[in-house]
């Protein structure tokens, strides 16, 4: 698979991970926000909640599991640590999920999955 190709799918996920999350009540605040430590896919709250959210694409819903790992998960709470301040307010709840999406398949949310 190209680079482009790789960078299609990932726009792609991200875009019907929005969908889905806006579906269940959150409103979308931030999308592909990089700082110089990580990147965040989606930035999402749902009344005092932001969610720093990696999105992940993969062809067969089997290897969603091994999707997301240690590394990712640390590269995306270390932005999150750098942009929250931007998106959240005082006494909200920050947390780090994954939504986890497959050809035919509904999106899996994966909720608070990090913590330090």
């Amino acid at each position: 698979m190209t680079r482009a190709t790789a960078e299609a799918r990932g726009r792609m996920a991200e875009r019907r991970a929005a969908w889905w999350l806006r579906l269940h009540g959150w409103r979308i605040l931030g999308k592909r926000l990089r700082v110089p430590v990580g990147e965040v896919d989606l930035i999402a709250r749902r009344g005092r909640t932001v969610a720093f959210i990696e999105v992940k694409w993969r062809d067969r819903a089997a290897d969603l599991d091994l999707a997301i790992d240690q590394y990712r998960l640390r590269r995306v709470a270390a932005a999150a640590e750098m942009l929250h301040p931007r998106f959240a307010r005082p006494h909200d709840a920050i947390r780090i999920d994954v939504m986890l999406l497959a050809p035919r398949r509904l999106p899996r949310h994966l909720i608070h999955v990090w913590q330090p």
